[in-house]
């Protein structure tokens, strides 16, 4: 199913609805539409905003879902990802909660789309509309900084990095960064060698899912003679609420060079 079929269903207006949310990103976006009072649950992940979180059950990770935990919360809504959420999983509890609303932003603008469906879902379209064109905005005034062919790393040991058929790498094309095509997967995993540094410029270490810090980034630089930086992964990979500081953030990456 594709993020254009689950827009195009209907789903109706829901006042009074009992949230449960196992999408971190968007956890945090529904919390900014005023809708933390109508959150029942959470996963462990779903970190933003701090305060506010801090009072919602947690029901597990993204994939390990504790099932009896969510049944006992009697959820009206349950969102879900289609990356970050197992499908078996989703169907076990598609058989207690009413209404799934799944999700699936491929690329920078679809967070218009998806800040809409959960504004019109949860009846939160006002402050969805001012979200949209805050982020309109911000979206109209990126320019490209200079083109570079950058490796995004997400993982070690085994190193692994991003496709270009990813939210990751699109955003990273707003400044007209790309990234090295390494294969099929969206996640392939790479090994450190002579071709694959010809065909980049610089190496950026994402702070997740893998913590990744400036000790790795001094020690990559003197392994691979490239220039590696550290970056926000929040900032990179979170839609929703953090697509907007994800775009000024990716200004300053462009500013910088």
């Amino acid at each position: 199913m594709t993020y254009t079929d689950i827009l195009g269903q209907q789903h109706a207006a829901a006042p009074g609805a009992r949230i449960v949310s196992l999408v971190p990103s968007i956890t945090e976006l529904l919390c900014d539409l005023g809708l933390a009072p109508q959150l029942v649950g959470r996963t462990g992940f779903c970190i933003h905003p701090a305060d506010v979180v801090r009072s919602i059950p947690k029901v597990g990770g993204t994939k390990d879902v504790n099932i009896e935990k969510i049944r006992k919360l009697a959820p009206t809504h349950l969102v879900v990802n289609i990356d970050e959420n197992e499908k078996p999983t989703v169907d076990q509890l598609a058989q207690f909660v009413p209404n799934i609303v799944v999700t699936h932003p491929v690329a920078p603008r679809d967070n218009l789309a998806l800040v809409q469906l959960m504004g019109g879902v949860f009846c939160a379209r006002e402050r969805a509309d001012a979200w949209c064109a805050d982020f309109e905005r911000e979206l109209a005034q990126v320019e490209p900084g200079r083109p570079q062919r950058v490796l995004y790393c997400i993982w070690k040991d085994p190193w692994m990095t991003v496709s270009r058929d990813t939210y990751i790498a699109r955003m990273l094309a707003l400044i007209g960064w790309s990234i090295p095509a390494l294969g099929d997967q969206r996640y392939p995993s790479f090994t450190w060698d002579e071709a694959l540094l010809r065909d980049v410029d610089q190496v950026l270490l994402s702070s997740e899912p893998y913590r990744f810090t400036e000790e790795h980034v001094d020690a990559l630089e003197r392994q691979i003679g490239k220039p590696v930086q550290l970056v926000d992964g929040e900032m990179m990979s979170w839609y929703g609420s953090r697509a907007l500081q994800g775009i000024r953030y990716l200004k300053g990456l462009a500013a910088a060079g």
